[in-house]
């Protein structure tokens, strides 16, 4: 059985539409026909929160499955909004950068938890914490690609510059078959001088990894998680839903 294809949904910086990507591309995949699954690396639980699952609730966590060692199965929600499954993030995950410390293989325990449940699916989506600690590196070591989001302002040029040499250095200590899938441009205001400019710097050096589709500013991106779904569900007719559906178009071509 073909097993899915991993992809880190990653940037050192918070705010860009890191969980907004991955909630979002996440569904249009499913809605795609792909059997998709959602991984909340992020101790925020914003992923969680985006399909309308309170980790207050939770029984158990992606903490007790990395740290304890409970099965995947265990933890995995199923069937949420477009056919979604997920792996939920808890606030306790907060210590978590400590406790896998002690463990054997700090660095591979995701990819070692998900080997059970990989031949279930198509595309696992990894939603990464914004900051380079030991569950972003686990992340990067199951993933066979990394999706990049980013906002063009002249700053995120110099974090791009300092994650790419972040990737190379996971790729030469744990995970040499790790891919850069696409930079995408994300809360896009064709309206500013400066992103235009930015957005033409990025085409002129990193042409050949950028994503074609453009993420735009919308209301509707912001207002979807409040109410516990993706964009594409709760408005799919805005263009922040639309923008989300031809990037699964773009990304089921290039990569899967």
């Amino acid at each position: 059985m073909n097993t899915a294809r991993a992809v880190c949904i990653i940037n050192q910086k918070g705010g860009v539409g890191k969980t907004t990507t991955a909630v979002n591309l996440a569904a249009a995949l499913s809605q795609l026909g792909k059997r998709a699954l959602l991984v909340d690396l992020d101790p925020q639980a914003n992923a969680t929160l985006g399909f309308g699952v309170q980790p207050s609730d939770l029984r158990a966590s992606l903490y007790e499955a990395l740290v304890e060692d409970v099965p995947i199965c265990e933890i995995r929600l199923t069937g949420l909004a477009a056919g979604v499954d997920l792996l939920p993030a808890h606030s306790d995950m907060t210590g978590m950068d400590i406790a896998l410390q002690a463990l054997d293989s700090p660095q591979t325990r995701l990819k070692s938890a998900l080997a059970s449940v990989r031949g279930d699916y198509e595309v696992v989506l990894i939603d990464c914490p914004p900051t380079l600690n030991q569950l972003s590196i686990n992340g990067l070591g199951a993933a066979a690609g990394v999706i990049i989001p980013m906002q063009c302002e002249y700053y995120a040029l110099e974090g791009l510059s300092a994650l790419l040499d972040t990737i190379d250095m996971v790729r030469d200590a744990v995970n040499p078959a790790l891919e850069i899938d696409g930079i995408l441009r994300t809360m896009y205001d064709p309206r500013s001088n400066l992103t235009r400019d930015v957005s033409r710097q990025l085409v002129r050096y990193f042409d050949r990894l950028l994503l074609r589709t453009v993420i735009p500013r919308n209301v509707r991106l912001a207002e979807a998680p409040s109410h516990g779904e993706p964009a594409t569900v709760y408005d799919a007719s805005s263009k922040g839903a639309i923008a989300y559906q031809a990037l699964a178009v773009e990304y089921r071509r290039r990569c899967l």
